[in-house]
């Protein structure tokens, strides 16, 4: 995609600053466009004319839903997809390379998939109301065009996200929540908690600890002013305690994620290295994702609003707390990030 010209050819005199590449490389990631679309945005200069370049990656992982409706273009136009159009969208996923989460779960059938949460809950949070009523597909096809299964499979991720038994088919797929009454893991153990489950479950879980396990300091201003400060935001928690979830290593390590609550620090651990990004990328922002059908879940179901944004909105609201920034850790088989609070 080209901008800077205008409809007769002539240059439209865009200014192409920092701030306008910045504003426009953060478009594709609003949550709208889901899996998230693989994008760079570049500054050229063409007979004179400063352009401002948009190049969008073709997606592995189709069909791609926008407001959760699929568009085709037949001909010279643009229209909702049809059955037959998502069955060959399917079909073209299926022809590239799989991640772990978009892969055949063998020996797995669609009746190890919670059937009636899926149609009750997370068609209508996926999929958009209207094509939802008017959707006469077959079920197996529903689930095809959600990525939830490969031919008559279910994924990985669908057993994950949606599964009766997750853990069955993903031994480490569950988080582990400890709070320790002192700085050292030796110390006494005060709380302790393993969540398994449907992946909303276990999410909607940790988002209660974190929030039950935020202590609060009230300062007095006078009696009718108060201010009150966390040891932790619940919002950084949060961001970088889901992030931990969607990215971490599905496949090669049946560990868990980790949450060690210290008297002095919050350690999350996520299993794996980090995937196709270095360090740097990941503190400005950049994504790879190691998990897009789990990513696409989360965002569906509300614990992802903005895909990569996490780290940053994490380390603002560390800083408007008055919290130090937050340490990250990474590992070749395991991500951390420490948390400290107020001082």
């Amino acid at each position: 995609i080209f901008v800077g010209r205008n409809d007769d050819g002539s240059c439209a005199g865009l200014p192409v600053t920092d701030e306008t590449l910045r504003n426009l490389s953060q478009i594709h990631r609003d949550g709208s466009i889901v899996p998230a679309p693989s994008t760079s945005v570049s500054k050229m200069q063409i007979q004179g004319c400063d352009l401002l370049v948009i190049q969008v990656v073709p997606s592995a992982m189709l069909p791609v839903r926008y407001s959760g409706r699929i568009w085709v273009r037949i001909g010279s136009t643009i229209q909702l997809a049809s059955l037959e159009d998502e069955r060959q969208l399917s079909e073209r996923r299926q022809a590239y390379d799989l991640t772990f989460d978009q892969s055949s779960a063998y020996g797995s059938t669609v009746d190890d998939l919670d059937l009636l949460y899926l149609e009750r809950e997370y068609f209508p949070q996926a999929i958009a109301e209207d094509v939802l009523k008017e959707n006469q597909r077959p079920f197996d096809h529903q689930l095809r065009s959600l990525g939830f299964l490969n031919g008559d499979t279910p994924t990985h991720g669908a057993l994950i996200a949606t599964g009766i038994d997750p853990q069955k088919w993903s031994p480490g797929a569950y988080i582990q929540f400890v709070k320790i009454a002192g700085d050292s893991v030796t110390d006494p153990i005060t709380t302790q908690r393993t969540l398994t489950g449907r992946l909303d479950s276990v999410l909607r879980r940790l988002d209660e600890l974190i929030q039950l396990n935020v202590a609060v300091h009230t300062d007095i201003i006078s009696a009718a002013r108060e201010i009150r400060t966390p040891d932790y935001p619940v919002e950084a928690l949060r961001q970088l305690a889901f992030n931990a979830v969607m990215h971490r290593d599905y496949q090669a390590l049946n560990s868990p994620s980790r949450i060690f609550w210290y008297a002095d620090r919050v350690e999350i651990r996520s299993p794996g290295g980090l995937y196709g990004i270095s360090s740097e990328d990941v503190l400005h922002g950049v994504t790879a994702y190691r998990n897009p059908l789990i990513a696409s879940v989360m965002h569906s179901i509300g614990f992802a609003q903005r895909f990569g944004f996490g780290i940053q909105i994490a380390k603002d609201a560390m800083a408007q707390n008055g919290n130090p920034e937050p340490d990250f850790i990474f590992g070749s088989s395991q991500a951390t990030i420490i948390l400290r609070p107020v001082q």
